[in-house]
């Protein structure tokens, strides 16, 4: 198969970006840090945040205090 089938190469680990943000945004010491399941990194990191755009009633708010011209 070829990437044009669907198969994509395989990016390797962001280790640079999950060692900054447990160690300076989550401030972790070193032990905690590796003794964590992907799972529980992938939490404390806001991936099980559920992300929703503003519903009618605020959009309708906005639309209302910045009008377009």
């Amino acid at each position: 198969m070829s990437a044009a089938a669907g198969e994509a190469t395989p990016r390797p680990f962001p280790w640079e970006a999950a060692i900054h943000a447990g160690f300076c945004l989550l401030r972790l010491s070193s032990e905690t840090f590796w003794r964590l399941t992907p799972r529980e990194f992938f939490a404390m990191t806001g991936g099980n945040a559920v992300l929703r755009g503003p519903n009618r009633q605020a959009m309708e708010a906005m639309m209302r205090r910045f009008p377009d011209g």
